[in-house]
């Protein structure tokens, strides 16, 4: 009879460790939530234990100092627009322009509250370089079909450029938020934006 390991038997509690998951992911949706409500200065361990309904060791035994939260939080939401935006294939202009509405429609507040406020702080300027990169990469592969022929001019770069402007969220807010547009009238404006450089032969 092999006794070894008796009574040495892993700790194993799938339910304390989904508990444990639940509760990282409220506390991000915390610091989140509010930084949208106010200036990032607001965004401290307190208040955001206060909102997540945990106490401040909590926060800290799962994600550190409050630099540490905040990165986490950034990370969080950038793998979820990450996910979101590799939807599309290359070359579908129409699931384009919806999978890009969809995720300002989502996320446009928050992209723009980063972006007023990214001279304030270098973690949000590290954060809105990195989204700018994710975005620029987003065209670069979704109008690949439309820029690889262009590779080698000069005229490559300039019309990857045109598409990274057109896309921009703040386009997007020009039209549907300072025009009031309905999100079909943004997408239809969108398309006719973009059709002079995706027209097909």
């Amino acid at each position: 009879m092999n006794t070894a390991g008796a009574g040495t038997r892993p700790y194993s509690s799938p339910k304390r460790a989904t508990s444990a998951e639940e509760t990282g992911r409220r506390i991000l949706q915390a610091t989140e939530d509010l930084f949208m409500q106010g200036p990032l200065a607001d965004v401290t361990l307190g208040a955001v234990a206060a909102r997540a309904g945990v106490t401040v060791q909590t926060v800290i035994r799962r994600f550190g100092d409050r630099a540490a939260l905040i990165d986490a939080s950034a990370k969080a939401a950038t793998a979820r627009v990450d996910s979101q935006r590799s939807a599309v294939p290359p070359g579908d202009v129409p699931a384009a322009v919806d999978n890009l509405l969809e995720h300002y429609e989502t996320t446009g507040a928050l992209a723009l509250k980063l972006l007023a406020e990214e001279q304030t702080s270098p973690v949000l300027a590290e954060i809105t370089g990195g989204a700018r990169h994710l975005h620029r990469e987003w065209c670069r592969r979704v109008f690949g079909p439309f820029l690889d022929p262009l590779k080698g001019s000069p005229d490559h770069d300039r019309r990857l450029a045109q598409f990274v402007a057109l896309c921009d969220v703040y386009n997007w807010k020009l039209l549907r938020l300072d025009a009031g547009l309905s999100r079909g009238q943004v997408a239809h404006s969108l398309l006719e934006m973009l059709e002079p450089f995706t027209r097909r032969p």
